[in-house]
Order: C-alpha cells, then structure tokens, then sequence
C-alpha cells in the first residue's frame, strides 16, 4: 500500500468536508422540524483514511458515527440524505434510524443501535473470509463507552483465538452520553493488555493512514488481527436529543476546535503546499452547496409504503422433495446426527460450532458424534460463550456460509439474547432484505427429565417466538426431526429449532422415506414437542368415552392456522395442551387467534382450553418437575371439561352444523381435580428392589455388563452391585442400603429397560420410609405387600442389617421413570471408572 498522493491527500479532504458539511446540513435540517434525529459524526472524520486503503472484497462493520470511514468507502451523501429522511430507495428501506449505514453491494454491514453488538457478527464474517483462504479483512468499530460490554470482551478473544483477519478501532472520544470515560475503560483500568493496543491520535490524519497501512499489510498476511485505540474529541451533543453544555465545561467546549481532524488536516495541506488556503474555501463552499442542493433533492423522493411494512420479515424456505432418510427405525438423536452428516457432505459452505461437539465428545447429547473426524474443516468446537456462538453465527450467515449452531440446553440462550433480538432476527428486515442470516441453532429444550432444575428443563419456546423473523420448530418424531431440520438448513433465515431432550433416545418405525417438512404445516387438543407424547397417552385413555383429533403443531413460527380452523369447525372445541409457562404463550396465542374469528367463536361449543405449565420455574427435586408440567391426567381432565362443559349461549347454525340451544356445565370429578395430598405409608420393607436407574437424557434401556454381587454377599452403602452399557458410557449400579444380596433376575447380556427391577437387597426392620403422594399410593401398596411376602422368606441373620433409603423413595423413582424416563446426563469414559474406581479402593 502506498503512501499518500497529493491527489490521494485531495480526495481525503473533500472526503472529510463532505462529511463534515452533511453532519451540519442535518443538524439544521432538524432544527427546521424537516428531520427526526441526527448523531453526528464530527470529530472522528479522521478515520475515512482507513477506508482509503480497503480492497473491493473487504468489509465494513460500523457504527453510527462513522459518517467519513463510510464516505470514503463509496457510500455517497445522496444515498445519506435518503436514509436522514427515511425514504424507502435506502439499505434500510427507511426502516432505520439515520447513520445506521448499510450497503451489501460495498461490504458495509447493517448497523444495529446497541453499539458493541456488532462486533461478534464482525468476527464472524472475518472466520468466513480465513475459513475461504481469502487475503480480505473486516474493519470494525467501536465507540468507547461500549468496551465495557460483555460482547466487546468476546469478541476480542474470538478473534485472538481464531488469529482473525479484523481491524478493530475503539473510537474514544471520552464520554458515553455524558459520562466520562477515560479513566474507567478498561485500556484505563489495566483490564486489556496495553501492547496489544496501537494508541493513535485521532486528530492526526496521516498518523491514521500511516497506522492503518502497516497494520493492514501485517493482518493480509494472516498475522491475526489488530487493535487500534484512537483518541478523539466528539464535536457535537451525542444526537440531536442531547445538549452536552449541560455536562461540559464551557472552557472545554471552546478548546474543542484545536482537536478538530478537519481544521488539522486543512493546516498540514496548506503547510506542505498541497492547497492554497483560497483554495480550501473554495472546495469548502462548493461541497456545502452541493450537499445542501443533494438534501433537498432526497426530501422530495418517495416515501416507504405501508403496505410493505410485513416486506422481508422472512423468506419462506424453499420447496425440498429429496429424500433424506430411507424408512426404518429412528431415534430423534440419530436422525438430528444422520441429517448433519448429510448437510455437511451436501454444502461445503455448512459450519458447526458449539461446545464439546468435536469428537471424542461428540456433544453432551451426542447429537455430533464423529462428525468433526469426518469433516475437520467444518465442524468446530465453540468457547463457552452464547453471545460468540450466535454473534459470530450471524456473521458467518451474512457473509455466505451457511451455519448450524449448538447450543448445550436452549436455557443456556439467554447470555447470547442480544445478539439473537438484535442481530439475527431482523437483519433482513432492518436492511430491506439486502442481508440476509441463514443460520440454524438447535438446541435440546424442555423437561420431563427428572433433575434438571431451573436451567436444563424450561422450555421457554413463547420467548423466542415472540420475535419477527424468527421460525421455531419442534419436532416430537424421529422423521419430523430430520424433515424439519433438513427444511431448517436450506432455509435463507434464522431458525430455532428445538430438540425434545425427553425424546431423544425413544425408538419410533417410519413406514415411508424421511423426508423434508415444511414449515407451518401441522400433522393431524393441538400440542407440539414433549407435549404430542402425552396428549397421545392421555387420548388413549379416554378413547372409549370420547374421539379427539389430535394436531402436532411441529412449528409455531409460522404456525398452521388452517389445520387448527378446519378442526375447530369440525369439532367445536379446542384443548391446547403446551410445555411452556401460561403467560404471553404460544398457546394463549392460537386461543386469541381463534376467539378472534367471529366464524369460530359463534361454532364454539365450549371455551377453548389451556393445559400448561404453571407460571414457575421447574425445581432440582422431581416431585417439583412433576406437579408442574402438564401430564396425562391433567390433560384427560381438560378433554373431559371440554366435552362436559358449554357455554350458556346459543350457538349459531353453520353449513353442515346443527344449531345448538344450550349446553350444561358439568364439574370436574374428585380424580379430574387431582389434589396433591401427601401421605405417609408406614410399611417396613425388607426386599429392597435393584432398579435401572435414570442415567442419561431420553435413555430408555441399556445392557447388562457384569453382575458384581452374588447370593448373601454383604452390601454396604454405595458398593457397584452391577454394570450396565447404555448409548453414552459404561454404567455402575450402586446400592443405597445396607444389607445382603437377595436374588439377581437378570443375566450379564440381557437389556433392561429403566426403571425395570434386576434384583433384590435384603435389609433388616426399622428403616424409615419416605413420604409419598397419593398419585403413588398404589404403587407403593403393590411394593409393600411383595415386602412383606419376601420379609417371611429373608434369612434370619440379615436383621442385623439396617436399611436407608434414598433421598426419593424407589416408589417415586419407578413412578417417575414411567413418566419421565430421563436425567441429565452422566457421561465418562470406562477406562476413567476404572481408574477412579482402584484409586478409592
């Protein structure tokens, strides 16, 4: 790159005064009540030198005071003036506020106000440019106040880590809006490492340049990034909302003048005999004429159209009719591994990242496995940083790649929240379609798995289908996963799609080829996710008294109004039955669309009705897990209060329907009501069951390995009794008493389903016995009479033998495991039980 011309030092001039001059044509413009808001850019004009040595291929990741920097890349002040006045020909569409600049044909990427998110997509677009082997960079930007947030601190060890080809500039004009920050950013504080940082006068042009070139060169040749801390003076109020005499001394507004980069480079022009200082004027007035002659121009051009306000929200997904999948048996987590590996060989341009995906790992679900061996170029591990996992996904997405990202538990979202409600969801809408984010996060959601406490069992699917631009799908079948997955990566917008970590490993024959799902189309009470399985148990329990077509939703954004409707007229009554919390859910949602049909309300023969989760977290202790989320009984109660219960009106005739007079109001029976009432079961026990334990998410059987233990061995607390295999690992089966071993009934080889008993410890008299429910009254009877039978049986010197029960009562376990048969996961290598295993003895 070489140094500056007379004619390069010329252009950068005019550069500066065009921006200069459209900064102050703004501000009067707002003044004269023709505009709603200007920020401005004076002051830090100084770094329109760095687009001076950008390459056609680079790109620029701004934010919103860098009028010059995006001057001297191409954009033009016409095209500034549009978006001051929001007219509809802009990169934004007049969707954006102005100096949130946006040009995809230049490589200026579309800037979000929260100043600091940008810098994670930034890092995600440089990724691409090194993953393609490609000698471009990413030019970022910063203001300083944001160094103090989180994404700022991710975005600098991302790029580190990954030695991305990034420039990024920290714009320290010292204060925030008002606040000060010079002695509290971290360059201040001693947080950052002061050699990494290249501390630049920003009032100083050709230092600029000069900076920048060097730097430049060294990131072409992959050296890795650099980081540029420029000090400048911010010329104006923060915007035009602002007044800063009100926060600054009237003696430091007056010194301003000598640290502006415009009046300092005009001087070093004229000093070295670039240009006269007759000349200067004369630039200087013909640029403001012209700018206020392009101001007005742009004022009269058309205005956005609200009929496109819903424009680019979202692309639907194109048609696919390939087969992925030929019939067979699947498990959820295989079909999710098959359709990865097929994407994977499909499109080079398919990256996934996520925590502890690479092998050996595969991923805590396994969902990865040998993917990475098999494709290391495309398949990364991800630091433990949600915000950098969607940050840089939605700026590979926009660059051209084509991700699909993890996360562990969709819990785990909400530190990477920003980037997703600011950046991935509406990229294509800010930008009037010019960007676009096709990006897949999957990520296991929900509960039903015993244990998983507040941040591994929500599912929380209502928060993320609140924002536009987003589609969420959630399969509850092995076909439907793969179908909706594969729709998922051929998609040309963000999609959340949500793995049933309670269905993962459940065995389910597809009869036809797997094949590619649209979105919003449901399958023919309406339900989606872990709730399918349990509306479908709960229909079977009723279907002598009573026919319910039931709907699997599979995606709630969009959602399949049709297919609902068309059973609405059918039925004239609606059971909505849903994982998630009650309040602003996707279920109160379909329930206000269809209340607000005038069409359907007059069919409805009794109020549509909610089955959910109460409007509280899912507690570590099952019992908590279990009295929250919807199961087959309360979901039997509310078809029964459906097909008993009307409204007091008469209900309208339709085509093909009789009118209805009246109805009557039947109330729920003693059993539909269900009152957790705890009671205390006073049997001692001395056969002590063995059972299959919960080991693991969705795992629903497992092999026997060895039998440790022999008849009249002596058991102590937490001896290995037994070893099982299961998908993840190599298993032993501790004892939670204190006894002797009965009777195995199993063999080494057999599988065994959890939950399912292996054999028997025999304890002694007097061991205290665990409160349990009434929904496990009968179980617990059952145990206790197959006790006392076998008490009879127990040899004589057991007595001295003294039984403790766990914390959950194995009644509770067994109860459990039939409705919720899985935890979270336990996951270790056999070689290290083995090894742990010597070192406690």
């Amino acid at each position: 790159m070489p140094a500056l011309s007379k004619k390069d030092k010329l252009r950068l001039l005019t550069t500066i005064l065009e921006s200069r001059h459209a900064d102050l044509r703004e501000q009067n413009l707002n003044r004269q009540g023709k505009g709603h808001f200007h920020v401005s850019g004076m002051g830090h004009e100084a770094l329109a030198a760095v687009s001076f040595l950008m390459e056609p291929e680079d790109y620029i990741v701004p934010y919103y005071r860098d009028r010059g920097l995006i001057l001297g890349r191409g954009m033009t002040t016409r095209e500034l003036g549009l978006e001051y006045f929001a007219k509809r020909n802009t990169g934004s569409g007049g969707r954006q506020m102005p100096s949130h600049y946006s040009n995809a044909k230049l490589h200026i990427w579309s800037v979000p106000t929260p100043t600091g998110s940008q810098l994670l997509p930034a890092c995600g677009i440089a990724w691409g440019i090194k993953l393609d082997r490609k000698r471009n960079l990413v030019v970022t930007t910063v203001g300083d106040a944001a160094t103090r947030q989180g994404d700022f601190f991710e975005a600098v060890s991302f790029a580190k880590e990954k030695k991305l080809p990034l420039l990024l500039v920290v714009e320290d004009n010292a204060y925030g809006i008002s606040m000060p920050t010079r002695k509290t950013n971290p360059l201040a504080l001693g947080v950052l490492e002061a050699s990494d940082w290249q501390q630049i006068d920003g009032r100083d042009v050709q230092k600029v340049y000069d900076t920048a070139r060097a730097a430049m060169e060294k990131i072409r040749a992959g050296n890795g990034p650099a980081f540029f801390w420029v000090k400048m003076e911010r010329l104006s109020s923060h915007t035009s909302s602002d007044d800063q005499k009100l926060y600054r001394e009237e003696a430091e507004l007056r010194a301003l003048e000598k640290s502006d980069p415009l009046k300092c480079w005009k001087d070093q022009l004229i000093e070295e005999g670039v240009i006269t200082a007759e000349e200067f004027a004369k630039i200087d007035n013909d640029i403001k004429e012209r700018i206020r002659g392009e101001y007005s121009d742009a004022e009269k051009v058309e205005d956005p159209s609200p009929n496109e306000l819903l424009a680019n929200v979202v692309k639907l997904p194109p048609k696919i009719d390939n087969e992925i999948l030929p019939p067979g048996k699947y498990r959820i987590g295989d079909t999710v591994n098959k359709t990865l590996r097929a994407g994977l060989e499909e499109d080079p341009r398919r990256i996934i990242f996520g925590e502890d995906i690479e092998d050996p790992k595969g991923g805590v679900f396994r969902l990865t496995q040998k993917l990475s061996t098999e494709f290391p170029k495309q398949v990364f591990n991800s630091p433990l940083a949600e915000s950098t996992i969607l940050g840089v996904g939605c700026g590979l997405a926009a660059y051209g790649k084509r991700p699909v990202f993890e996360l562990q538990f969709i819990d785990f979202i909400y530190p990477g929240f920003n980037q997703l409600v600011t950046n991935i969801s509406n990229l294509r809408w800010r930008s009037f379609g010019n960007w676009n984010c096709p990006l897949v996060i999957y990520a296991p959601y929900g509960a039903y798995l015993p244990g998983g406490s507040l941040w591994h069992s929500q599912a929380n699917e209502s928060a993320l289908a609140h924002y536009p631009g987003l589609s969420v799908v959630i399969p509850s079948t092995p076909e439907d996963a793969a179908g909706l997955l594969w729709t998922a990566m051929h998609s040309e917008d963000p999609v959340i799609f949500l793995i049933p970590k309670h269905l993962l490993w459940a065995e389910h024959e597809s009869h036809e080829p797997v094949c590619a799902v649209p979105f919003g189309q449901a399958r023919k009470c309406s339900a989606w996710g872990n709730a399918v399985e349990k509306s479908f148990e709960a229909i079977a329990k009723i279907s002598d008294e009573t026919s319910v077509e039931l709907i699997d939703l599979r995606s709630i954004v969009p959602w399949d109004k049709a297919a609902i409707e068309e059973s609405m007229r059918k039925t004239r009554r609606l059971v909505v039955v849903q994982e998630d919390t009650e309040n602003c859910s996707v279920g109160q949602m379909i329930i206000s669309h269809l209340t607000g049909e005038a069409d359907l309300w007059s069919m409805m023969i009794s109020p549509p009705i909610l089955v959910s989760k109460a409007n509280v977290m899912i507690g570590y202790n099952p019992i908590y897990e279990y009295a929250a989320l919807p199961d087959i009984e309360r979901i039997v109660a509310a078809i029964r209060r459906s097909i008993s219960t009307g409204q007091e009106r008469p209900v309208a005739a339709v085509a093909g329907v009789e009118a209805v007079a009246s109805s009557r109001k039947v109330e729920p029976t003693p059993e539909d009501r269900r009152p957790y009432t705890p009671t205390i079961n006073t049997t001692k026990r001395r056969a002590q069951s063995i059972t299959v334990p919960i080991m693991g998410e969705g795992i629903r059987n497992a092999k026997i390995v060895s039998l440790l233990k022999k008849t009249g061995d002596p058991i102590a607390l937490d001896d290995d009794l037994c070893e099982v295999e299961t998908d993840k690992a190599v298993y032993p089966i501790q004892s939670s008493f204190i006894g002797v071993m009965g009777e195995w009934k199993t063999k080494v080889g057999d599988t065994v389903d959890i939950g399912q008993e292996l054999g028997t410890i025999l304890t002694g008299d007097g061991e205290p016995v665990a409160a349990t429910s009434k929904a496990f009254e009968a179980t617990d009877a059952e145990s206790a009479i197959s006790s006392r039978k076998e008490e009879k049986a127990a040899p004589e010197d057991t007595r001295r033998y003294i039984g403790i029960e766990p914390a959950l009562s194995p009644t509770i376990t067994r109860k459990l495991s039939r409705v919720i048969p899985a935890n979270l996961q336990i996951d270790a290598r056999w070689n290290s039980i083995r090894q742990a295993r010597d070192a406690a003895k």
